[in-house]
């Protein structure tokens, strides 16, 4: 039996060794090349989700939560609005598509949340997630002239003092280039305040800052002449702001060019060729830009000056030569001479005048205001009784709109109050000037805060109150109704 058993398995273990050893005489057949087909890549998460995107149930979610933070924004209840704003923007930032809300709903709250807190490291933390809800708009939209423009706008009303000077700046011009000089009118008074600030303050160089201070000149003409409906209301507004800003750049030598005072005060002769107060200032203004004398229309204004405007030189030596500068457009040339004759002459009644005539040239021509006041005080320094330093004053208190604040809002109206106080006091020092003053009185009052405006402040008139920018006055609180 065992010798059987030993037979079968000596039989089995002989079959297995014949079927694992290799087959010498089995040809060789290729396997046909097979392209395996790699799995399909997950596609990524889309970040701009829309509520079409998502299920039933998760689609509701989304457009409950867009309509009930909607409706906390319309009452202004920006903190409760804020949760249920994450939590549609967080599953579908593009909302329906179309629409950019979740976006600039998201920068709205979070603006807010910023004036509503003092804690600066919570204000960067809010700046810092405005960022990213602006990159990613950019990323689902795009981004134009007019949004960036909106941007530039956001920062300077709402983030100004969080976002660099400097960033705020070149967001504006992004916009700018971006429309190949067009701009959208919301950010004409903002821009032009920022660019004049960043030029007194030599943060921009002339060249560039002239460029785009006759960009915005351009801007502010054709807004006027193209508009329709509701926008020229805006742009009459506009046209009341910026060109006066752009026009005190006037004061800063080689600012602009013979083809910028050449194109305004050439116009202005001939619209008053009559007047020789603006044959003068043509003459003054083509000057400084260095138009040539060549230039055919300096020429005609030379001649109407040589001849039907020519006032014979009463003065002599320091006093003669300050007015030839004055007269050429030398302003500062003038400043100097006039400063050498005040100098020299013992005479006070003399020294107030001529101190009187620098103070207007800083506020006239040169648009330096703070030195302007200056000299208007001195003056009255050597002539006691004499309100028309004062009055001068006043009109440059009055003039500080657009110096102080971008446009009709609180900022550029509140510099009416030191301005009347001024004229005020002339009057009740100088009967000559009372005329003067209270004309002067009835037409700014109009331009004061309305009660409405000043009880949003929880302010009461009568109150005392110091006006800031240039002024640092303290005076008190009155309404124009």
């Amino acid at each position: 039996m065992n010798q059987i058993y030993k037979i079968t398995a000596i039989a089995v273990m002989a079959a297995f060794l014949v079927q694992c050893s290799p087959k010498a005489t089995a040809p060789l057949v290729e396997s046909p090349n097979v392209t395996e087909t790699p799995p399909p890549t997950p596609e990524p998460p889309n970040p701009c989700k829309s509520f079409s995107d998502l299920s039933g149930n998760d689609r509701d979610k989304a457009e409950t939560a867009f309509v009930l933070y909607k409706d906390q924004m319309k009452y202004n209840n920006y903190k409760a609005a804020l949760p249920i704003w994450r939590q549609a923007y967080t599953m579908a930032p593009g909302s329906n598509g179309r629409v950019k809300s979740h976006f600039d709903d998201g920068v709205t709250i979070y603006s807010k949340m910023i004036q509503e807190t003092n804690d600066s490291t919570q204000k960067r933390l809010y700046v810092d997630t405005i960022r990213m809800i602006q990159a990613k708009r950019e990323e689902c939209f795009g981004a134009d002239a007019s949004y960036i423009g909106q941007k530039a706008f956001d920062y300077y009303y709402n983030l100004s003092g969080l976002v660099p000077e400097r960033e705020i700046y070149e967001t504006f011009k992004k916009s700018v280039d971006m429309g190949n000089g067009k701009m959208e009118y919301f950010i004409v008074n903002p821009f032009t305040k920022l660019l004049y600030d960043m030029v007194q303050a030599e943060h921009l160089s002339k060249e560039e800052g002239s460029k785009y201070a006759l960009l915005i000149d351009k801007a502010v003409k054709d807004g006027l002449a193209n508009c329709s409906g509701n926008q020229c209301d805006a742009w009459r507004v506009i046209s009341e702001y910026a060109p006066d800003l752009l026009e005190s750049l006037e004061g800063i030598d080689g600012f602009y060019d013979c083809e910028y005072y050449a194109g305004k005060y050439y116009a202005m002769f001939k619209a008053h060729p009559d007047s020789c107060d603006i044959v003068n200032l043509a003459y003054r203004r083509m000057v400084r830009g260095k138009c040539a004398e060549t230039d055919a229309r300096l020429a005609e204004v030379t001649k109407e000056k040589n001849g039907k405007c020519y006032v014979a030189p009463v003065a002599t030596g320091t006093l003669s030569q300050a007015y030839d500068e004055y007269g050429k457009g030398n302003y500062n040339g003038a400043i100097k001479l006039f400063e050498k004759y005040v100098d020299e002459t013992a005479d006070k009644e003399k020294k107030a005048k001529i101190l009187l005539i620098i103070s207007n040239i800083y506020y006239g021509d040169v648009k330096n205001f703070p030195k302007a006041r200056q000299y208007a005080y001195e003056a009255a320094k050597q002539k006691s009784g004499w309100g028309e330093p004062y009055i001068l004053i006043g009109k440059l208190y009055a003039s500080s709109g657009p110096l102080c604040g971008p446009g009709r809002g609180w900022d550029s109206q509140i510099v009416t109050w030191p301005a009347i106080d001024k004229w005020e006091y002339a009057k009740s020092i100088d009967p000559a000037v009372a005329k003067e003053a209270n004309s002067l009185i009835g037409r700014y009052r109009q331009y004061m805060p309305n009660r409405e405006d000043v009880h949003q402040r929880l302010m009461t008139p009568g109150q005392s109150i110091t006006v800031g920018c240039w002024i640092k006055e303290t005076t008190k609180i009155r309404t124009s109704d």
